[in-house]
């Protein structure tokens, strides 16, 4: 029995306990536990993560003291900074693990919300809706059936609104982060570790690309990604004060 046939049938099992208080929605349902359960599993690499940003920033004197030694060579003082880090077993990118261990969990409900057929039979999931919006459907379905004011429509509209509010709130909280407090990637007078300048300055608008993730993939992947967005925005609200 391949992996996707043991997770639907998981999925399924998770909806019937739900169904007394989920009714229609117990699938979807379902979907949220499952992805709060992937973010508890990986809630302490999180915490990791957090700790590490907290050592990034006790070395910040360190690296003024290393800036004023290789103020005339840019490249010298960008393989201290490195080098530090290493010293210190403090990694730049730590941070990014988290994000990346859930990626399978997103692939997974993405290929189980996009086959018509499990293991050589029918797909039973895709029978499931949250409301009125088939947890196999796309917003362009939704559109297409009813407009962005229709049934399934609404439902897409509530996500929206919900990933609209995280986004603006990750945005404010980011910013703020970035403007009073030392930046990870930045050595000073303006040199950067390589390849990190560029992703601070992406950062505070990540989470408004989850609105386009919404809108193309599975509503049931829809769900793993608003739910896993709005974990991370209290997590992190938790973790870095």
């Amino acid at each position: 029995m391949s992996v996707f046939a043991v997770f639907a049938r998981l999925v399924e099992h998770l909806a019937d306990l739900l169904t007394p208080l989920f009714h229609a929605s117990a699938a979807a349902a379902a979907i949220v536990l499952f992805t709060a359960l992937v973010r508890l599993l990986v809630h302490p690499l999180s915490r990791a993560a957090a700790r590490g940003q907290r050592a990034r920033a006790a070395l910040q004197p360190r690296i003024a003291e290393l800036r004023e030694k290789h103020a005339k060579d840019p490249q010298r003082l960008q393989r201290a900074v490195l080098e530090l880090h290493a010293e210190e077993k403090v990694s730049p990118l730590s941070g990014c693990l988290p994000s990346l261990l859930q990626m399978p969990a997103f692939f997974l409900l993405y290929h189980l919300f996009s086959t018509s057929t499990i293991g050589g039979r029918a797909n039973g999931l895709l029978a499931h809706r949250l409301f009125a919006a088939p947890l196999g459907g796309r917003w362009a379905d939704a559109l297409a059936d009813g407009g962005p004011f229709g049934p399934a429509g609404l439902v897409y509209l509530g996500l929206f609104v919900l990933v609209a509010a995280v986004a603006a709130f990750n945005y404010r909280r980011t910013k703020r982060m970035m403007a009073t407090g030392p930046a990870a990637a930045s050595t000073g007078d303006g040199a950067q570790v390589p390849g990190l300048g560029a992703v601070n300055k992406v950062m505070p608008f990540m989470s408004f690309f989850t609105l386009v993730t919404v809108a193309v993939v599975p509503l049931a992947a829809a769900l793993y990604v608003v739910t896993s967005t709005t974990w991370s925005a209290v997590e992190r609200a938790v973790l870095y004060p």
